[in-house]
């Protein structure tokens, strides 16, 4: 049965999505192709609408080449029959096909490749997976327009930008002749927020710019699976928790556990509860190995925490 949840607009687009993005960057990791299905189907089921993956995903994996988690899940689209119940963003940059990352090129053979896996006629919010200096930004917008108006993307999004390249990117396209980026994509989470906060969550505020975080959950460090060095072993991401064992981050997990108690939620439900009442913020990203994993997660749409709480979370971080 479907969660009532409110959907929100993806900032000044006509999109309309649930306040948990599912991440697809372990299909065919972390999750083979079975433990992805069942995830993605609890996902829908439980009213989720935007599922995000990547063309670079997942290339770091000892023979993959890229285009694995978007495989996957172009599957599942095609056995599930539910392309129209979803949107889908994917990515560019990270995967150079011929040349630089956001040459004009490689954005068209790129897309191309993706909308192949994905076995699907278009891809919802298209991003830059990450700024490209090497090339002008007046390109790889007229690029991404292309794709637009070829109807292959509906909205373009940029992941990992600053503020100044941010603004650059939206001052070229106010005259209508290039497109317009709608969502954006930073790191954000509770013991990292420096990133986002500030002038570029300022900007995105006064733009009406989606956003959608990613590493919602710290790479599960927010979860509370990681408290101590002998807990590093638990999984391949382990050793991303060294800096935040030593810094604040068992104050924050001091902090969740105490609103756990209070509210009988999991640290998980209430870190991406946190991010979603944040301004500005569209919806976080988060990633499920099973779907019993995702089951816990899909709370955290319709947990709401007291302003005391907010408070004393954000106070915990900063």
């Amino acid at each position: 049965m479907t969660l009532p949840i409110t959907r929100r607009r993806l900032g000044s687009t006509d999109l309309k999505i649930t306040p948990l993005v599912l991440g697809g960057n372990v299909f065919d990791w972390t999750a083979d192709r079975d433990a992805s299905f069942a995830v993605l189907d609890a996902f829908v089921d439980g009213g989720g609408v935007l599922i995000d993956t990547a063309d670079v995903y997942s290339a770091w994996v000892p023979g993959h080449r890229g285009g694995e988690s978007e495989t996957v899940l172009g599957e599942w689209l095609k056995t599930s029959g539910k392309r129209d119940d979803v949107l889908i963003a994917s990515k560019v940059g990270m995967l150079p096909v011929d040349g630089q990352e956001l040459a004009p090129a490689n954005i068209a053979a790129a897309c191309e490749a993706s909308l192949r896996r994905l076995g699907t006629d278009r891809i919802d919010v298209y991003f830059a997976h990450r700024d490209d200096e090497n090339t002008p930004q007046e390109e790889v917008l007229t690029a991404f327009g292309r794709l637009v108006d070829a109807g292959k993307v509906r909205v373009i999004g940029a992941s990992n930008f600053s503020a100044a390249r941010l603004k650059s990117a939206i001052d070229l396209s106010r005259d209508g002749s290039l497109p317009r980026i709608h969502v954006l994509q930073p790191e954000y989470n509770l013991v990292s927020r420096h990133r986002f906060e500030g002038e570029l969550q300022d900007f995105c505020l006064q733009e009406n710019i989606g956003v959608v975080p990613y590493y919602g959950l710290a790479s599960g460090f927010l979860t509370g699976k990681y408290r101590s060095a002998a807990d590093q072993g638990q999984s391949i991401r382990g050793t991303r928790m060294t800096e935040l064992l030593a810094g604040k981050g068992l104050d924050m997990l001091a902090a969740l556990d105490a609103i756990a108690a209070e509210t009988g939620a999991t640290l998980a439900q209430i870190a991406l509860a946190w991010l979603i009442a944040q301004p500005g913020i569209s919806a976080p990203i988060a990633s499920a190995t099973s779907a019993t994993q995702l089951a816990e997660l899909l709370p955290a749409m319709t947990l709401d925490l007291t302003p005391d709480q907010l408070d004393r979370l954000t106070d915990a971080g900063a």
